[in-house]
């Protein structure tokens, strides 16, 4: 498979980095997968994994008393984060590390909750299960996103998409197995809404594919991986039935 080109990321993270969050979900989500976590501290110590430049961070914060640590292996967003952080008068709660989640430096058995959009499967959602469940403390809580399958035989260009950035993506029933065989209780579970797709994700970034258009125009090169990175939304809108976000929250046993 060709890796994509350094023009390509250049072009791709002009778009992502400028949208409010880098996958789905929102905060009518976000609230409904906090109200599982029954009986967290008060003031609970948070990992956000793979926070990109940090839209659930910001709301965690919002919702959520205690200390927050947000890692991210893309320096540019972490930056990003980090003025927003600043902006919002949250730098005596939220701090923002570059780091790979695969080698985090964090104590074992130091958080309350884990969370993570979108993201685990980066480095294998069995690896990252593993990892989160030695950082998290007895009766601690994981709270991630993960896409997986819903109908069989999707469309070639569906699968394609999905094989090109996430191959190794499964079943719900697959996630459930992989949950379990991490150490970890199922709390509950639910599909994110087509809104949390659409809201802060997906249309800003068409509109952010638009502007960029106009920047652009004449450049062949660039004008090619904006169409690429448009077919994404527009796939989603035709063929949403085929695959779903599901967000789990989980727990380590005391």
């Amino acid at each position: 498979m060709t890796e994509p080109s350094e023009r390509f990321w250049e072009v791709f993270f002009e778009v992502y980095e400028n949208l409010p969050r880098q996958g789905p979900g929102n905060r009518t989500c976000a609230a409904r997968a906090l109200s599982l976590c029954r009986d967290l501290p008060e003031s609970p110590a948070i990992l956000d994994l793979g926070c990109g430049v940090g839209g659930q961070t910001l709301q965690l914060a919002e919702m959520m008393p205690g200390s927050i640590v947000a890692v991210d292996n893309h320096a540019p967003s972490i930056e990003r984060l980090q003025a927003a952080i600043k902006r919002n008068g949250l730098s005596q709660r939220v701090n923002v590390l570059v780091g790979d989640m695969a080698h985090l430096e964090q104590q074992p058995e130091s958080f309350d909750l884990i969370w993570s959009e979108g993201a685990l499967y980066n480095i294998g959602l069995r690896n990252a299960l593993r990892v989160c469940h030695g950082l998290l403390r007895p009766g601690g809580y994981l709270a991630f996103t993960d896409a997986v399958w819903r109908k069989n035989a999707p469309p070639s260009e569906v699968k394609a998409s999905f094989d090109l950035d996430y191959p190794t993506m499964g079943w719900l029933e697959d996630d459930m197995v992989a949950i379990h065989d991490g150490g970890f209780e199922m709390v509950g579970h639910f599909s994110l809404s087509d809104e949390a797709w659409l809201d802060d994700f997906y249309t800003p970034m068409e509109t952010r594919i638009v502007e960029l258009r106009s920047k652009y125009a004449g450049d062949l090169e660039a004008s090619a991986i904006l169409d690429q990175l448009a077919e994404e939304p527009a796939m989603h809108r035709r063929y949403s039935d085929f695959y779903a976000y599901e967000f789990f929250v989980v727990r380590r046993p005391f």
